[in-house]
C-alpha cells in the first residue's frame, strides 16, 4: 500500500470540513462505544471485586496490628464499597480504548505533523499514567502506611472504613496518575508555541516551589506523602524541558527545511503565480 504525501493529506483535511452536526453526532458515537467497552469491563471485574479490593487493600493490611482488619462503618458499605471500586478498575482498564476514541475523533482533523506528534504523545501519556498509579501502589503505599503505622498514640486502635481507605487511595491514585502527565503538559506547551524550554528552565525556582504546594494540596497531610509526589514531580518536569528542547530542535529543522523546499521551487519556477 503506497504511503500517502503528507501535503496530500493536509489537503484533504482542509477540503473535507464536516457540517457541525456530523460532528455532534461523531462525538455521540465515541461516547457511547467508551461506556460500552466500560460496561463491558464492569460485569467480570464486578465478579472479582472483593478480591480486587483485597489487593489495593494489602499494603495498609501489612501495617496494621496483628490480630486487626478494616471494618465497615455504614450498612451498605460492603456492597457499595467494592462495587465503586469495580466501576473505577474498569474504567482504568478501559482507558486505552477510551482515549482511542478521542484520538478517532479529532485525528481527521489534524493535520499530517500534528497527527505524528499526537499518536505517540497519546500512547506515551496512557503509558505514564498507569506508571504514575503503580508508583502509587507499590512506593508510596508502603511507606505512607509505615509512617502512619508509627505515629499512633498510645492506647489508640488503628481500624480503617473500607470506604474511607478506598477514596483515599482513589485521591493517591489520581494524583500521582496526573503528577506523571507533567512530560506530557511540557511538550504540549511548547509545541502549541505557549512557552519555550528556556523560558521553563528560568522558572525552575517557582516550578520545586509548585510542586510541594501541589503535592501538599493532593497528598495526605503527612511529610512522606508529600515528598514522594513533590520529588518525582520536579524530575519528571526536567525530564520534560529535556525532551521538549529535542522537540524545539527538530520543530526548528523542519521549519528551516519547508523554507528551503519552498525557496528552491520559487527559484525554479519564478513565473509559477503569474
Amino acid at each position: 500500500m503506497a504511503k500517502q504525501d503528507p501535503r496530500e493529506h493536509d489537503a484533504q483535511v482542509e477540503t473535507n470540513e464536516q457540517p457541525f452536526l456530523d460532528h455532534i453526532i461523531e462525538l455521540r458515537s465515541r461516547i457511547l462505544r467508551g461506556l460500552l467497552v466500560v460496561l463491558v469491563v464492569f460485569v467480570p471485574i464486578y465478579y472479582f471485586a472483593n478480591d480486587i479490593y483485597e489487593f489495593v487493600a494489602a499494603p495498609l493490611m501489612a501495617h496494621l496490628p496483628e490480630n486487626s482488619g478494616m471494618i465497615a462503618t455504614e450498612v451498605a458499605s460492603p456492597f457499595l464499597t467494592p462495587f465503586k471500586l469495580a466501576i473505577f478498575t474498569a474504567i482504568f482498564a478501559a482507558m486505552p480504548f477510551i482515549l482511542y476514541q478521542a484520538w478517532a475523533f479529532v485525528a481527521p482533523g489534524l493535520y499530517f505533523r500534528e497527527k505524528r506528534f499526537a499518536l505517540p504523545l497519546l500512547v506515551s501519556s496512557i503509558v505514564l499514567f498507569y506508571c504514575g498509579t503503580a508508583f502509587a501502589y507499590f512506593l508510596v503505599f508502603p511507606l505512607v502506611f509505615q509512617f502512619f503505622a508509627q505515629t499512633i498514640p498510645t492506647g489508640a486502635t488503628w481500624m480503617t472504613d473500607i470506604n474511607a481507605y478506598l477514596n483515599f487511595v482513589l485521591k493517591l491514585f489520581f494524583a500521582f496518575g496526573l503528577a506523571f502527565e507533567v512530560p506530557i503538559a511540557i511538550l504540549l506547551m511548547v509545541w502549541t508555541g505557549i512557552t519555550s524550554p528556556d523560558a521553563l528552565a528560568r522558572k525552575r525556582p517557582y516550578i520545586v516551589v509548585g510542586c510541594f504546594v501541589v503535592g501538599m494540596l493532593l497528598t495526605p497531610p503527612d511529610v512522606v506523602s508529600q515528598l514522594l509526589l513533590a520529588i518525582p514531580t520536579w524530575l519528571l518536569f526536567e525530564l520534560g524541558v529535556a525532551l521538549a528542547r529535542v522537540l524545539a530542535r527538530r520543530k526548528a529543522e523542519e521549519e528551516d527545511r519547508a523554507e528551503a523546499e519552498a525557496a528552491h521551487a520559487d527559484a525554479a519556477d519564478p513565473d509559477g503565480d503569474r
